[in-house]
């Protein structure tokens, strides 16, 4: 069975022109990135802020179109379709955004929000089919179908993020790309918006492609995580086994940088060194404030390594 969604070797450098040719900066925000996912999975990309996690969402989406590499959506490189064609497949993908007011129109009600994309895609549908449709989402997400005609500053932050995952339900799509889709939310919200989309996944076999930087919470709701520094893949595989023996130091960071309640836990923790804020521009990027770097790491390509736990690291963590 081919993947939902592949992406292969991408890159994406972002170019800031200075007032001087001189002045030209530019950043490679991501890096030989490869990512498979299957129906009914989630998949999960985790790392610090600038690590590459939503500028790799975007490239997934189409959104960003990639400098080099391949983006496939159902066994079909759509990397480089036309603006034209690609409208017509968007619906195969679908995103959820961070900010649940933001991303909601304050002008529109609530059924024409959640309709636009039946529209786009479905225009012969009139508008009793449009509100029958809406009222049907609405409620697999949890809502009152009575709310349809109410404006977005109307409803508090977890039925406005409910509203947002109906809007990209609608269109019955394949993949959802989440970003960050709880952390503008109430702790208890959280669990409430984990558990719908865990629930709709369960009924629709969805993919999920699910970026955050809340370990606690990926821990949860993914079987997969991605690991990501400045722009590369440093560790994947299995999400207990890579945050219970994280083999990469990055990974292992991370790891312990989560809040811990129990003492013993705490005394459990390692302590990491951090040498450096600066990323390598060759060899591993985050050799400079590695504690386990090696001499050899200035020229490591990079490369993964291992089958079902993937690590990027020419000395890493190793379990008794």
């Amino acid at each position: 069975m081919s993947p939902v969604l592949e992406l292969r070797n991408v890159d994406k450098i972002f170019r800031a022109a200075g007032l001087f040719a001189a002045d030209a900066r530019t950043k490679h925000a991501v890096c030989r990135v490869s990512l498979s996912l299957q129906a009914g999975e989630t998949l999960a990309i985790v790392g610090e802020s600038g690590s590459g996690k939503s500028t790799t969402a975007r490239i997934a989406m189409r959104l960003l179109s990639a400098d080099h590499g391949e983006v496939w959506w159902q066994g079909e490189n759509v990397s480089g379709l036309a603006p034209r064609a690609l409208r017509a497949r968007r619906k195969h993908i679908q995103m959820v955004f961070q900010d649940p007011f933001a991303s909601l129109n304050p002008r529109m009600k609530i059924w024409q929000t959640v309709a636009e994309g039946l529209r786009v895609h479905q225009p012969g549908l009139g508008r009793k089919q449009l509100r029958q449709r809406v009222a049907d989402v609405l409620g697999q997400c949890g809502l009152d179908a009575a709310m349809m005609d109410r404006y977005p500053h109307q409803f508090s932050g977890g039925q406005r993020q409910r509203i947002g995952i109906a809007r990209s339900l609608i269109v019955e799509p394949s993949v959802l790309v989440l970003d960050e889709p709880v952390s503008a939310l109430d702790v208890s919200v959280q669990a409430q918006i984990l558990n719908l989309l865990h629930d709709v996944q369960q009924q629709h076999r969805l993919a999920y492609l699910f970026i955050s930087h809340d370990l606690s919470i990926v821990q949860y709701i993914a079987a997969r995580v991605m690991v990501m520094f400045a722009g590369h893949v440093v560790e994947e595989g299995p999400t207990d086994r890579v945050f219970r023996q994280p083999a990469h130091p990055y990974t292992r960071a991370l790891v312990d940088a989560r809040p811990i309640v129990h003492p013993a836990q705490r005394k459990a923790r390692a302590v990491v060194e951090e040498r450096s804020e600066q990323v390598a521009d060759d060899g591993c990027p985050y050799r400079l404030r590695c504690p386990r770097a090696l001499d050899a790491c200035a020229s490591f390509d990079g490369m993964l390594q291992g089958d079902t736990h993937r690590v990027s690291c020419l000395n890493p963590q190793t379990y008794a």
